[in-house]
């Protein structure tokens, strides 16, 4: 087929698409990310208000010297074939092997001082970034088992682990025997005090294995950690561990099937952590029906079918307002986790356009939750140009003042990509720009994408990176399985490539202003699933970004803002509150604050709450220097 001929095939599939996806602005068929050179170190890139500042290879030992890109991902069963049921598992069997190509994935990131950590399916690689366009390889802890998810607290380390030939000493023969004391499933606990040594202090064994975990810091336990275990993996046999079963919970009503874990870690003896509750999170309230939530299967003609609803996949908490998100395979839920031991169920919700409700990420203000479909499981190609927009995509919904959600719109990455690019929503995180909901997420070899969700309905994107296909006529699996911000750069996971780090630009969507504010927010650890409260100092780039956002919208009068710039000016050429005419100067900009205050009061919605946020960070900014 010649180049006019695909365009036009492009465009007119790309129009029937958003015929029948409706809310998002259709593709741009000259979106540079179309067509992009097909490579695994040698693929074409296309960027957009973002730029790639540095790649790091993924270390030896973390790839396989036969296939470095991994291995090609086998076809999908034509649409509408008959499924064949599995066989029936025969209990003094070998497990089965792991996916083909998984057993060197990239997975999650976490956080600590300048240091960052890259899960893998292999074990973890630890990094120093404290010059982030020269990361350096610190250590590498071969510790096979999958996911390998990571999180950070102080010196300890957790990660997850749920394949079956994850060993107790880490060991690289994995388990072969159906039942095995050797065998681990759960979640690792490591000592990291030395990122160049890390040692395994705790091993914690769970029914389903840890496909992913959150950790929570109480602040009213000061003695204790918390993390919830999230198992999507077949249960063991309770003969391995003592009180597991697979059960359907009408014939045992102690299944491990229809709950979360809970695990305790005391601070001064992690390897004491043990498992103290497995919440019932699907109940139903009335009849106690455990498997009270989504039952599995489509919800009408022309909608997607869900997956039945026994487990969650990922659980994020926000902590400081005491909710966390629930993104369990046919539903999303919101839950109370004030007593972090017994999280309680608030709200869930079901959606005709998800296939498997993957992860969630809180908006700064615990106002919004944007939750993710996981349409293929990561390694399908799902956002070609005949895919949904509204399929394996965000939903944005509202969180209402009485702890409900309330459906808003979705987001999905608007490229279309081919069909030898798995791409589907993954993981991401917030970017701190005061007065904006602003995200950076993953989409698999999709790319990364940063977008704008202050309008729940009305998502756009903002910037993006891509790279083309690692392969250019077979599907192997790749592209960004994480996406997180920290400390004024992007870090992203690349499945086969390694990891890769970038900065944000300034555009028509983000100031300079807007991006300085962000890079003032410092962290000294992050872990995506525990989100922090963001607070933004009383600087001046803090109140110059806010300005830029009301002038943007029009939303405050030009003199106002020539005020609020000229004031800033003035105060800023000051070193002390004791100078010369200081004191007039900052009565000056207080004044200005003053007006700004009886401005937000005639205002609307979120101008009028950039408005009083501007005149507090002046206000703040004047009192630092009286």
């Amino acid at each position: 087929m010649n180049g006019k001929k695909s365009f036009l095939v492009l465009a007119v599939t790309i129009a029937t698409v958003i015929a029948v996806s409706a809310q998002q602005p259709a593709p741009n068929p000259k979106d540079p990310r179309i067509g992009l050179k097909p490579g695994f170190r040698d693929g074409g890139q296309a960027a957009w208000n973002m730029e790639l500042v540095a790649n790091l290879p993924k270390p030896d030992g973390f790839f396989d010297p036969k296939a470095p890109a991994g291995s090609v991902t086998p076809p999908e069963p034509p649409p509408g074939a008959p499924r064949t049921p599995p066989p029936a598992r025969d209990p003094n069997a070998p497990p089965p092997p792991p996916p083909p190509g998984s057993g060197y994935t990239n997975s999650d990131l976490a956080f600590t001082g300048t240091n960052v950590v890259v899960g893998n399916y292999h074990g973890f690689n630890t990094y120093d970034v404290e010059r982030a366009d020269k990361p350096r390889l610190l250590a590498s802890v071969v510790c096979p088992g999958g996911q390998g998810d990571v999180s950070i607290h102080g010196n300890l380390l957790f990660m997850s682990v749920e394949q079956t030939r994850g060993r107790i000493d880490c060991g690289l023969q994995g388990v072969d025997l159906p039942v095995s004391a050797e065998r681990f499933r759960g979640v690792r606990i490591f000592d990291i005090s030395d990122l160049r040594n890390p040692r395994q202090v705790a091993a914690v064994q769970t029914c389903r294995g840890s496909h992913t975990h959150t950790l929570i810091i109480d602040p009213a336990d000061k003695a204790n950690l918390y993390v919830y275990g999230s198992g999507t993996g077949q249960v063991r046999s309770g003969d391995e561990l003592a009180g597991c079963s697979g059960l359907d919970p009408k014939e045992d009503p102690n299944t491990a099937l229809f709950s979360i874990d809970v695990i305790q870690v005391p601070r001064a003896a992690p390897q004491q952590a043990k498992i103290v509750n497995r919440p019932r999170v699907f109940a139903d309230t009335a009849t106690g029906n455990l498997a009270g939530l989504w039952q599995g299967g489509d919800h009408g003609p022309g909608t997607q079918s869900s997956r039945l609803t026994n487990q969650c996949h990922d659980i994020t908490v926000y902590s400081e307002i005491g909710l966390a998100a629930g993104a369990c395979s046919g539903n999303g839920i919101l839950m109370d986790i004030r007593d972090p031991k017994n999280p309680v169920r608030l709200d869930h919700v079901v959606d005709k356009n998800f296939a498997y409700w993957h992860s969630a990420t809180f908006n700064n203000d615990g106002t919004k939750v944007v939750f993710t479909d996981e349409w293929g499981g990561g390694s399908r190609p799902r956002c070609r140009p005949t895919d949904l927009l509204n399929w394996g995509a965000d939903a944005i919904f509202d969180i209402t003042p009485d702890r409900k959600l309330k459906f808003a719109g979705y987001y999905k990455m608007p490229a279309p990509q081919t069909d030898q690019e798995n791409c589907v929503a993954h993981n991401g995180s917030l970017i701190p720009v005061p007065g904006r909901d602003i995200m950076v997420q993953s989409w698999y070899q999709g790319g990364v994408s940063v977008f704008d969700f202050t309008d729940s309905a009305k998502p756009t994107e903002i910037a993006f990176f891509d790279r083309g296909p690692i392969n250019p006529t077979e599907l192997v699996g790749g592209g960004y399985w994480s996406s997180y911000w920290y400390n004024g750069y992007i870090y992203g996971a690349e499945i086969a490539r390694g990891i890769d780090i970038f900065r944000l630009k300034p555009g028509e969507f983000l100031t300079q202003n807007e991006i300085d504010a962000a890079i003032l927010v410092r962290s000294t650890e992050f872990n995506s699933q525990n989100q922090p409260k963001i607070v933004w100092p009383a600087a001046s780039v803090v109140a110059q970004a806010y300005l830029d956002q009301l002038n943007r919208n029009k939303a405050i009068r030009p003199e106002r803002a020539r005020a609020v710039r000229d004031g800033l000016d003035k105060v800023d050429a000051l070193r002390t509150g004791k100078e010369r005419n200081a004191t007039a100067t900052l009565d000056a900009l207080d004044a200005v604050a003053t007006e700004i205050e009886a401005d937000a009061k005639v205002a609307t919605g979120r101008d009028a709450a950039r408005l009083t946020a501007l005149a507090e960070t002046l206000k703040g900014r004047t009192a630092r220097l009286r």
